[in-house]
């Protein structure tokens, strides 16, 4: 039987401003923990800290640009463009435009504090 999920949790961010994240499945939400799927909408000027997840990070941007700076240099994603981050890979999220950026991620195994492994700040 198909499961609805009314409304996504919102849940806690990091970074330099507020960033919204609603989470439709995951660990919080519908406690799922092989896959955690949610919406994100980061303003203008956001930088989270860097990190190093034990889990892959499918991204599709939805509106603006998403910045993801990584060991070998940046990489700019685009409206309608999606990227892959396989776990293990050290990267660090931005949206540098002032309108900031919307985005679904997916990540696999579901996103949680202690597999992320964000850099000591």
């Amino acid at each position: 039987m198909p499961k609805l999920i009314s409304e996504p949790n919102v849940v806690p961010s990091a970074g330099n401003k507020p960033k919204r994240i609603e989470e439709y499945f995951g660990r919080v939400r519908s406690g799922d923990e092989g896959v955690s799927i949610a919406r994100m909408k980061s303003p203008g000027g956001w930088v989270e800290p860097g990190q190093t997840p034990d889990f892959d990070e499918y991204t599709v941007v939805l509106a603006g640009r998403l910045r993801i700076e990584h060991r070998g240099g940046l990489l700019d994603v685009r409206a309608g463009q999606g990227v892959l981050v396989e776990r293990g890979e050290w990267v660090r999220y931005s949206t540098p435009d002032p309108e900031g950026a919307e985005y679904l991620a997916v990540c696999l195994p579901a996103f949680s504090l202690e597999t992320v492994h964000r850099d000591q700040t």
